[in-house]
């Protein structure tokens, strides 16, 4: 049984329990089974399988992208075109209830696209049902944040500086508190907006910097129903992608995923298998690519041949903090080979002796 069929049958206890000084005990316990299994959805255990139903979706793959937006924008339509995953789909809100994953084949690589539920609260069973959203999220390399764009309201702003806002009465900070504390961390441009009756710890804890900032593309969908010159605004927006052909391309520059091919000795370069490294899952050295085919290979690694853009010449000899870059085809030498068939575009055969006392000495010139 999975944690969300867990909390859907603490939540049905409850609500069959009546509410007295007899059961509250009983309600306690109840209420605290909650809040460690969603506990448990944000941020689950080390070392576990991650399978079940619903959220609780295994990596796989090179990468992983989330589909994020509000109900019925678009998100299942786009993960059945760009992974032929077929999602539910319909006309009314809250089609989709469980994270849906689908593979993308893309440069030789596979991303795993996960379709999530709209963020609304009170979306489906339960409220913490935003909040796993937002879990399963954070654990994607990339956000695509998919809008319609017949409900979208643009408001610039002429000048900088701090603007204030909330939705609700503030009993414990005010603007002028909030403006003392940002000048303190010399912030002194930025939009606040309470939506909670929040503390002067948890306003600091949001300065602090103690959530995860991601990447994010946002992918406009249903422009046939606006005009050209809202099309051309959303354009000209940062990260904005209106282009279903473009989209596969803005993904892969957004996750910065690296390919390298590997040459072994002798032998052409096989590229039909790369070694697919990213700077946001362990790095892009020749360390790190030693590291993802074995992890006691370094300890044998002499040095590196490379051939590609991050190479000066062809081949290049290389250590182990070389940076590699799309494309680059690597030779891992051995302390106790040698890099013979490494030369030249990618190998060179050449009889001549390796030693010069062992070659064949000329005859002496006629006189």
């Amino acid at each position: 049984m999975g944690i969300i069929e867990k909390i859907k049958e603490i939540e049905a206890e409850m609500a069959r329990t009546q509410k007295n000084k007899a059961t509250e005990y009983h309600l306690g316990q109840l209420k605290a089974k909650i809040a460690k299994l969603r506990t448990q959805l944000l941020e689950p255990p080390k070392g576990s399988s991650g399978g079940g139903d619903g959220f609780e979706v295994t990596k796989f793959g090179h990468g992983r992208v989330a589909l994020i937006g509000f109900p019925s924008v678009g998100k299942s339509t786009l993960l059945t075109m760009l992974t032929g995953t077929q999602s539910e789909a319909a006309s009314y809100e809250f089609t989709t209830l469980t994270c849906i994953p689908g593979i993308i084949h893309y440069n030789d690589t596979k991303i795993q696209l996960l379709d999530l539920p709209g963020i609304i609260e009170g979306a489906s069973e339960g409220k913490g049902r935003g909040r796993q959203v937002i879990a399963v999220a954070k654990s994607s390399d990339i956000v695509l944040m998919v809008l319609d764009a017949s409900k979208i309201y643009f408001k610039k702003k002429k000048t900088g500086g701090i603007s204030f806002n909330s939705t609700l009465t503030l009993t414990h900070v005010d603007e002028k508190l909030c403006y003392q504390i940002l000048h303190e961390y010399k912030i002194h441009n930025a939009e606040v907006l309470f939506r909670e009756d929040a503390t002067v710890d948890d306003f600091i804890d949001v300065i602090e910097g103690n959530r995860k900032y991601m990447k994010c593309v946002y992918v406009y969908n249903k422009i046939d129903v606006i005009g050209i010159d809202d099309v051309d605004t959303l354009a000209r927006q940062p990260n904005s992608v209106l282009n279903f052909d473009r989209l596969l391309a803005k993904m892969w520059e957004e996750m910065g995923l690296v390919r390298v091919y590997t040459k072994p000795q002798g032998q052409q370069p096989d590229f039909t298998d790369p070694v697919v490294l990213s700077s946001d899952r362990g790095g892009c050295t020749v360390e790190d690519f030693c590291n993802h085919i074995h992890r006691n290979l370094v300890k044998d690694v002499k040095y590196v041949l490379v051939w590609g853009i991050s190479a000066r010449h062809y081949p290049q000899h290389c250590g182990l903090s070389h940076n590699l870059h799309d494309e680059d085809v690597v030779q891992i030498v051995k302390k106790k080979e040698t890099d013979e068939g490494g030369r030249g575009r990618f190998k060179s055969h050449s009889n001549a002796p390796a030693r010069i006392c062992d070659r064949e000495k000329k005859a002496p010139l006629k006189t």
